[in-house]
């Protein structure tokens, strides 16, 4: 996808809502400054943001009478890139809304690249990533790949999550198994599982819940998997729309526009995010996609030449392992295409700034 030109009428529209909305956000912040100066605002008090909007946020309100409560809340504008799980510090305004004063420092950041290769963060303070593939639409090495670096990057631990296990035939069981065992070997924790059927919404639920039990989790993976199915098998009171299958082109349709947290039963959130067809990894340089990748960060540097391209170079390290069957030959095809794929993308603009 290359950078699509605008005209002059375009360009002057963007231009227009841009400094509509720079004006709206400067009349906001002159409101908030007059509300603090005049002491309108209550004390401060923690709270964590649940959902996102622009430039408005849900607020669950942590301590106090008014604890489990959630508002609107407005952020100052010297508050940029709130996200949903930060935790945050807020005053209660007259009108039943709050004001943002300050961000807690976070644990963790999970962020994706959109199309023009500019990172967008998802959400904070996650204990681990649930990566959830399928028998159907199926799952493929390279696809799975980019996830794992993406989350490799972010220094967060990542689950695989085999839903719609029922799927599984005789077919394209022995192909998903050896996928998994894949995973497995690079010491991925693997889980198999389905939210379909009496009997097995009974064991998915159970199996769901000790995966998040006592952690703040995000759901991540192909549209069509079911992660929007999976939360309503956890929180079977909230009304969330899934999206079925499409029989014609086996690709899901995308069902969830906010990231959004979650209290479970018993212990433990879970932050429901986007679907991300693609997992896009051009912003990243090359030795980032390396270290990305369990198996060749421990031998980045050990090449006989510090510009090797893995790509037949003589004294090549990773090749190496290949050959010796240290690293499996689906995922030195995947670390290549990776790579091809992100020099194929910068070199049509899409890189980073």
């Amino acid at each position: 996808m290359s950078k699509r030109r605008l005209n002059k009428q375009q360009q002057w529209r963007i231009q227009k809502v841009q400094d509509e909305r720079a004006q709206r956000a400067a009349r906001k912040e002159r409101s908030i400054d007059r509300q603090l100066e005049a002491s309108e605002l209550g004390a401060e008090q923690a709270g964590l943001v649940i959902a996102h909007y622009g430039q408005q946020l849900d607020v669950e309100v942590l301590e106090g009478g008014r604890q489990g409560h959630v508002l609107r809340c407005f952020a100052r504008a010297n508050i940029q890139g709130l996200v949903t799980g930060d935790r945050v510090i807020w005053r209660p305004a007259a009108d039943g809304t709050g004001v943002i004063v300050a961000r807690s420092e976070r644990t963790s950041l999970l962020q994706r690249p959109d199309n023009f290769g500019q990172l967008k963060s998802v959400a904070a303070n996650i204990d681990h990533i649930i990566l959830v593939i399928a028998p159907e639409p199926e799952p493929h090495d390279n696809l799975i790949d980019r996830y794992l670096v993406a989350a490799e990057s972010t220094g967060i631990p990542t689950v695989i999550l085999l839903n719609k296990s029922d799927l599984l035939t005789d077919r394209n069981r022995p192909v998903i198994e050896a996928l998994l065992a894949r995973y497995r070997a690079l010491g991925y924790d693997i889980v198999t599982t389905s939210a379909y059927g009496d009997s097995g919404k009974r064991a998915g639920e159970r199996a769901f819940q000790a995966l998040v039990n006592g952690k703040t989790s995000v759901f991540v993976g192909q549209s069509g998997v079911g992660k929007s199915s999976i939360i309503q098998t956890l929180l079977p009171g909230e009304s969330l729309r899934v999206g079925a299958l499409s029989e014609s082109t086996g690709k899901g349709t995308h069902t969830t526009t906010t990231a959004r947290l979650f209290h479970l039963r018993g212990s433990g959130d879970l932050i429901d995010s986007p679907g991300i067809r693609e997992f896009g990894l051009w912003h990243m340089a090359p030795d980032e996609i390396e270290h990305g990748f369990r198996e060749i960060r421990p031998l980045i540097g050990y090449c006989r030449f510090r510009n090797c391209r893995h790509q037949g170079e003589p004294g090549c390290a990773i090749e190496a392992a290949v050959s010796e069957g240290r690293i499996s030959p689906q995922r030195m095809h995947s670390f290549r295409r990776i790579l091809q794929d992100m020099a194929e993308q910068q070199a049509r603009g899409l890189g980073s700034p």
